[in-house]
């Protein structure tokens, strides 16, 4: 065979192609990440090693067995052409992604919610891999059987590079359990082709009734279905002590120094679940920034606590003000294990601002933010 030379996004798509186009067998589980060959030659989908994952029996039926064939769900179209594959103890999920040119802004790289979208995707796909069902966003049989829902309580984003057109992402994701009243979901981004962590994230999410669109308690059931596939020990995308994750979020008095009135949803900011995506909400917040911060400075880490959903017919004021800090630390954070701040720590190279959004007509809050701005890299 002809040996090609070509970059990572050469041998996704490659990879991808072979995998569409050659003969498949029926697998007793999902294809693992294809690690690239020293030589450069695109690996067909036929030779990659087979991995057993644990078996979940679920509304798309059996998903691979350790211990024994179990019954088998073949693999869809999608599931042969995706770049993901779950861990060998099955417990966290990768997946690999190029950055489209309709995913970057003006600054030529991805944007914050290209990231946050792509966290969602992997979160899903996850989801999918491992047998719950994609109709609401990871709902086990349980939940479906009690029309319950997973809603978003907190997003946690931090990133210290952007990725460019082009460049390819790995994302690492998987869920644990987070007391009585909710879940967790964690993700770590590499830059594909030095392995380099570039971002890291963390979510809270809670259980809602989708008919009376009230909060529920996770009931044993709902746990130990979601639970089987998280990591027995506890893993944190951000296990430094204090880290900026954690930090509480004052409210944003008005009246603030920038604002946007009147934002009005789209038909398409509607998810399945038909509330506003909450990739959405960080566009609305990012509406109220100062052009002058937005043209001298990148998004290093932004923080939102969802208040109450919002529906269509709503129309959304987007706050926004300085957050005076005592120290640099509380905007730079600590360094850990799975990636840190590149800028320089000189504190004046950084800006820090609250955000609130509400609903413009009784002045209920929606979502409150923090973001974190670093100075452009000099190019």
């Amino acid at each position: 065979m002809m040996k090609l030379s070509c970059n990572a996004v050469d041998q996704i798509h490659g990879g991808a192609q072979c995998r569409f186009l050659g003969p498949q067998k029926r697998r007793p589980g999902y294809a693992p990440r294809r690690k690239v060959a020293p030589a450069s030659v695109v690996p067909c989908a036929s030779s990659l090693k087979k991995k057993g994952i644990v078996a979940v029996v679920s509304d798309r039926g059996a998903v691979g067995a350790e211990n024994g064939p179990g019954r088998v769900e073949p693999m869809s179209l999608a599931d042969r052409l995706r770049q993901g594959s779950l861990a060998e103890d099955g417990k966290s999920y990768k997946e690999c992604f190029i950055v489209r040119s309709y995913e970057v802004g003006m600054n030529k790289t991805a944007t914050v919610e290209t990231i946050a979208n792509l966290l969602q995707e992997v979160g899903c796909n996850h989801a999918q891999v491992v047998g719950f069902s994609t109709d609401g966003f990871a709902t086990t049989t349980t939940m479906r059987k009690l029309h319950l829902i997973w809603v978003t309580a907190r997003m946690h984003i931090e990133i210290y590079k952007y990725p460019a057109w082009s460049d390819v992402v790995e994302i690492e994701t998987w869920c644990q359990g987070e007391g009585r009243i909710g879940t967790r979901r964690d993700w770590i981004i590499k830059d594909y082709a030095t392995g380099k962590v570039i971002g890291r994230a963390t979510s809270k999410w809670v259980m809602m009734n989708q008919d009376t669109r009230r909060l529920q308690k996770v009931t044993d059931d709902v746990r130990e279905e979601h639970l089987v596939f998280a990591p027995r020990e506890l893993r944190l995308a951000f296990p430094e002590p204090n880290n900026s994750s954690l930090k509480k979020i004052a409210k944003l008095e008005d009246p603030a120094e920038y604002s946007r009135l009147g934002l009005v949803p789209r038909r398409a900011d509607l998810d399945m679940n038909q509330h506003v995506n909450n990739v959405t909400y960080i566009g609305w917040v990012l509406e109220s920034m100062p052009q002058e911060v937005i043209d001298s400075h990148e998004l290093q880490t932004i923080t939102l606590d969802y208040r109450r959903e919002c529906q269509q017919d709503d129309i959304v004021d987007s706050l926004a003000d300085v957050e005076h800090v005592e120290n640099a630390e509380a905007i730079l954070g600590s360094k850990g294990t799975n990636g840190s701040p590149a800028a320089s720590e000189n504190r004046n190279n950084y800006r820090q601002f609250l955000h609130l959004l509400r609903i413009s007509g009784d002045g209920s809050d929606i979502n409150r933010g923090r973001t974190v701005w670093r100075k452009k890299p000099a190019r």
